[in-house]
C-alpha cells in the first residue's frame, strides 16, 4: 500500500511540475492568453488534449460496463469518433479559425444575432453544470471508491466517500482550470495522455493473462485468454447489434447515422473539444491535432470496450459476476493489476478524470465570460477584467457542480447511457445551428432559436414517452435531418420572398489558414483502419451472431 501511495503521488506531482514549467512564462493577462493559450498550441498537444478531454472515468467505467452487459457494439462510440475527427479537420476547423472565434456561441451570434448567442450560451452552460461536469465528478469518485475502498479506509458510508472524493477532484481540477488557463489544461492533458495510453493498454493484456490462467490454459497466458474468449464468448465479440436493441447496445442501423450525428456534435461543436482547435497556432496544426486524435480513438476500443467483455468471461468462470454494469471495470482492475502498478494506474485514472473536469470547467468559464459577461453585462471590460471574471465564475461553477455531483448516486441507470442520451437535448440543436448556418446562406435570424425550441420539445417528449421502447439514437437519426430540412425551407423562403442577402463569412486573419499537405493521406488511412476494426469484430472476423436476439 505504501508503494501504491508513493507512486500515485509521484506521477501526480510530475504532471503538475511539467504543467507549471511549460506555462510559467506565458501571458495569462489577456483573454486570448488565458482562454486560448495565446493561439499557440501545436498538433500533438491538441491531439492529446482532445483525447483526454473526451476520455474520463465515465467512459472507462461506463463503456466497459456497457460491453460487459451487451458485448462489443458500444465500441462504436470510439470507432465512429474517427470520421467525426476527419470532419472536424477538413470542414469545421478551417471555418472556425477563419472567424477567429473563442466560443461556439460566439460563432452562432455572428451567423444569427445577439439574442440567439445568449440563448445557446445559457443552454450550453446549464447542460455542463447540471449534467456533464457532475457526471464526471461522480464517475471519478466511484472509480476510486470501488478500486481503493476509500469508505472502508476512512470508516464512512459509500455516499460520504463519494462526497469527499468529489470535493478533492473538484479542488485539484479547479487549480488547473481556473488558475492555469487553457495552456495548463492542455499540457497536463498531454502528459496524462501518455500515461493513460500506457496504463489503459495494460488492462486488457493483464486481464487476458488472468483469464488464460483461470480457464486452465497451459501455454502463453494472454494467447490462452484470447482463445478462450473467442471459443466461448464470440457472440460478445460481435459489434453488430440487432436493429431493435435498446441502450446500452448500439443498433447497427444507427452506427453511421444517429451515432455519427452524436459524434459530430461532440467533436465538431462541443465547446470543450473545439476550444483546443481554436487555440491552434495555425490551420495546419489544428488539422494535425484532429487527425492524430482520430488514430488514437480507433485504438481506444482496446481499453474502453474489450476489457468489459473480458470481465464478463472472467467473472463467469469465477462465479462472482457483478450485478451492475458500472461495477464491472473497477472490479476487473482490482483483480488484474499487480500491487506495484496500482499507484501508477490510480494516478493515470485521476489524470483522465481531472482532464475532463478541468477542460469542461474551463470551457464554461470561457462561454460565460466571453459570450455573456463581455457581450451583455460589461462590453467595455478590459482584458485583465475578463480574466478576473473568468477565474471568479470558475470558482462559483466548481462549487455548484461539486454539490450536484454526489446526487447522481441516486440515479439508477448506467453513467454513460444517462450522459449520452440527455446531452443531446441541447447539443443537437447546436450542431444544426452551426452546420446549417454554413450550408444555408439566406437563413432568417430566428432560425436557430426556432430549431432549438422545436428540438427540446420533440426530443424531450421522446425521452419521456418513447425512451423505454426505442433507442435514443433513432431519435437523433430522425431529428437532425428534419431540423436541417426545416432550415433549408426557411432559407429558401427567406431568399425568394424577402430577397435576403447571402451571409458571407469574414476572414479576420487570426491565424495562417494554409492546410496540412498530408491531410488526405491521413484521412484515407484512418477510414481503412475504421473498416478493418469493424470487420475484425463482426461475423466476418472473430464475432458470431447471437441468434437468440431478434433482427
Amino acid at each position: 500500500m505504501l508503494w501504491t501511495i508513493i507512486s500515485f503521488i509521484g506521477f501526480t506531482i510530475l504532471v503538475a511540475v511539467i504543467s507549471y514549467v511549460k506555462t510559467k512564462g506565458d501571458d495569462q493577462t489577456t483573454a486570448d492568453g488565458y482562454f486560448l493559450a495565446g493561439r499557440g498550441l501545436p498538433g500533438f498537444v491538441i491531439a492529446g488534449s482532445l483525447l483526454l478531454t473526451n476520455l474520463s472515468a465515465e467512459q472507462l467505467v461506463g463503456t466497459n460496463g456497457q460491453t460487459w452487459s451487451v458485448g462489443m457494439s458500444p465500441m462504436a462510440f470510439e470507432i465512429v469518433a474517427a470520421p467525426c475527427c476527419i470532419i472536424l479537420a477538413l470542414f469545421a476547423a478551417p471555418r472556425y479559425l477563419k472567424s477567429g472565434i473563442t466560443t461556439i456561441p460566439e460563432l452562432i451570434g455572428l451567423r444569427y444575432d445577439r439574442s440567439t448567442k445568449l440563448w445557446f450560451s445559457i443552454a450550453y452552460i446549464l447542460l455542463y453544470i447540471v449534467v456533464q461536469i457532475p457526471v464526471i465528478l461522480y464517475s471519478g469518485s466511484l472509480v476510486f471508491e470501488n478500486i481503493f475502498g476509500v469508505s472502508a479506509m476512512l470508516g464512512v458510508s459509500k455516499l460520504q466517500s463519494i462526497i469527499i472524493l468529489c470535493v478533492i477532484i473538484s479542488i485539484i481540477g479547479s487549480i488547473y482550470a481556473i488558475f492555469g488557463g487553457l495552456k495548463a489544461v492542455a499540457v497536463s492533458d498531454t502528459v496524462n495522455g501518455i500515461g493513460l495510453l500506457i496504463g489503459g493498454f495494460m488492462i486488457p493484456f493483464l486481464a487476458l493473462s488472468v483469464l488464460g490462467k483461470v480457464s486452465g490454459g497451459d501455454g502463453f497466458a494472454i494467447a490462452d485468454g484470447m482463445r478462450y474468449l473467442i471459443e466461448n464468448h464470440s457472440d460478445m465479440l460481435n459489434s453488430i447489434a440487432p436493429a431493435d436493441s435498446l441502450p446500452p447496445a448500439v443498433p447497427w442501423p444507427t452506427v453511421f447515422t444517429g451515432l455519427l450525428f452524436l459524434g459530430l456534435q461532440s467533436w465538431c461543436t462541443h465547446q470543450s473539444f473545439i476550444q483546443r482547435v481554436l487555440a491552434a497556432r495555425d490551420l495546419k496544426e489544428a488539422q494535425k491535432g484532429a487527425l492524430y486524435c482520430a488514430f488514437l480513438k480507433i485504438i481506444g476500443f482496446m481499453y474502453l470496450a474489450l476489457p468489459g467483455v473480458i470481465a464478463f468471461a472472467l467473472f463467469q468462470l469465477q462465479g462472482n459476476q457483478v450485478s451492475m454494469m458500472d461495477e464491472a471495470y473497477p472490479q476487473l482492475v482490482t483483480q488484474v493489476i499487480p500491487a506495484p502498478l496500482m499507484g501508477f494506474f490510480a494516478a493515470v485514472m485521476l489524470g483522465a478524470i481531472l482532464s475532463s473536469f478541468n477542460s469542461v470547467l474551463n470551457s464554461v468559464d470561457t462561454m460565460f465570460t466571453m459570450d455573456i459577461y463581455k457581450e451583455f453585462i460589461n462590453p467595455k471590460a478590459s482584458e485583465e477584467k475578463l480574466v478576473k471574471v473568468g477565474k471568479n465564475i470558475g470558482i462559483l461553477f466548481a462549487v455548484l457542480t461539486t454539490i450536484v455531483g454526489p446526487l447522481i448516486y441516486f440515479f439508477p441507470a448506467g453513467l454513460k447511457t444517462f450522459l449520452d442520451s440527455l446531452v443531446m437535448l441541447i447539443a443537437l440543436p447546436v450542431l444544426s445551428a452551426v452546420f446549417g448556418g454554413f450550408f444555408f446562406k439566406y437563413l432568417p435570424k430566428y432560425s436557430a432559436k426556432l430549431v432549438l425550441f422545436i428540438h427540446v420539445v420533440s426530443y424531450g417528449a421522446f425521452l419521456l414517452f418513447l425512451g423505454d421502447r426505442f433507442h435514443y439514437l433513432y431519435a437523433v437519426l430522425v431529428l437532425l435531418p428534419l431540423e436541417l430540412l426545416l432550415m433549408y425551407l426557411l432559407n429558401r423562403y427567406n431568399q425568394q420572398k424577402n430577397h435576403a442577402t447571402a451571409w458571407i463569412q469574414e476572414d479576420v486573419g487570426a491565424v495562417d489558414l494554409t492546410p496540412w499537405k498530408y491531410r488526405w493521406v491521413a484521412t484515407a488511412v484512418i477510414l481503412i483502419c475504421v473498416a478493418a476494426v469493424y470487420i475484425a469484430f463482426s461475423p466476418l472476423g472473430i464475432g458470431t451472431w447471437n441468434y437468440a436476439q431478434p433482427w
